[in-house]
């Protein structure tokens, strides 16, 4: 599992490429964490992230893309909208759960971030795992 923060110099398109692959052989979800290093509920998620109770549902049933979007990479933007279309302006963290065959279960932007919290984010994982 990814450690806390978003890594700006990640190549997001073949880290999700990479995850699609790795799902296809295996049944877990992808969840895809488009946030920023600044953001302070990118952080709380990261904290949720750690703890022992969600890292274990998130490596049971997930393989997790964290994608940095807080700085002025193009190409991480243009994943954010392949993944995400619906536009506007948006909140961080973007959670976005894509099934084994690629098809987007669940998107935050549209939808609404869970509670930041172990239970909020917790359920919403489990919601989604399968």
């Amino acid at each position: 599992m990814p450690g806390p923060g978003y890594d700006a110099s990640a190549d997001a398109r073949k880290q999700i490429d990479a995850a699609l692959r790795a799902a296809k052989a295996d049944g877990r979800m992808v969840l895809i964490d488009f946030g920023a290093n600044w953001c302070g509920n990118c952080k709380a998620a990261d904290k949720v992230f750690a703890q022992p109770r969600t890292a274990a549902t998130l490596g049971a049933s997930y393989h997790l893309v964290k994608v940095d979007i807080g700085g002025n990479d193009s190409a991480n933007s243009a994943q954010l909208r392949k993944y995400s279309p619906s536009g506007g302006t948006y909140t961080m963290p973007v959670l976005v759960v894509v099934s084994p065959t690629g098809t987007i279960r669940t998107d935050t932007h549209v939808t609404g971030n869970p509670s930041l919290t172990p239970d909020g984010i917790d359920s919403f994982l489990r919601e989604w795992a399968s």
